[in-house]
């Protein structure tokens, strides 16, 4: 039988799941690299590349990786509180790894547990409760447009940051010009970082899109 290879053995994709998830975290999207992958991992450079070919299935383990920690709901669970516990849950992940997001971008979601434990519920759920597979697949489009969009638009894990940088540049408006922006920083600025803005508008799509009894 041929050798197991320590490498491969090391370098699993859960491995290197939370290897780039923790470059990510630690020092940004900028510092994401096969190279300082392998450096960590104490493995070589095509080890890392045999896993995952290039950037793209990098980031499909680890959002793979991620999505193997959605909850799976109870069946008989109410279907908008089921509704709401998936992408509350989906938010927390997100929230947690802005810089995934950002090397992301807008490359579709399609790995196997994310679909498994997120998005065929989600669907079977909506049909079960009454609606049809195109409404069901409208209403979790929206949610899960607002989901990511919500997450990727500010650095949650640093608000402080965040407000301080839109501080600065609302303060540098014209008063006049601006009357709103600039006349009601302390209004303003809370809701750029405030996760219920999010919650809020979640449970908003989820009561518009609730199945009639």
């Amino acid at each position: 039988m041929p050798r197991r290879s320590e490498a491969l053995d090391r370098a699993t994709p859960a491995a290197i799941a939370v290897t780039a998830l923790r470059i990510l975290d630690e020092e940004g999207p900028q510092a994401l690299s096969f190279r300082t992958l392998a450096d960590r991992l104490d493995v070589s450079h095509a080890t890392v590349q045999r896993r995952c070919t290039d950037l793209a299935g990098l980031l499909d383990l680890c959002t793979e990786h991620l999505a193997a920690q959605l909850p799976e709901i109870p069946a008989g669970t109410d279907w908008a509180d089921a509704t709401e516990q998936r992408f509350r849950a989906l938010y927390r992940l997100l929230t947690a790894h802005p810089g995934l997001l950002v090397l992301r971008g807008g490359r579709p979601w399609l790995g196997r547990q994310l679909l498994a434990r997120l998005v065929e519920p989600a669907l079977a759920d909506s049909v079960a409760a009454g609606m049809t597979v195109p409404e069901a697949i409208t209403a979790y489009r929206r949610m899960y447009l607002l989901t990511l969009g919500s997450a990727a638009f500010v650095d949650h894990r640093d608000p402080a940051a965040a407000t301080s940088a839109s501080r600065a540049a609302l303060a540098a408006l014209d008063p006049e010009e601006f009357p709103v922006l600039a006349g009601a920083l302390h209004e303003v600025l809370p809701a750029l970082t405030d996760h219920e803005v999010y919650h809020g508008a979640l449970r908003q799509l989820i009561e518009a899109a609730r199945p009639a009894t």
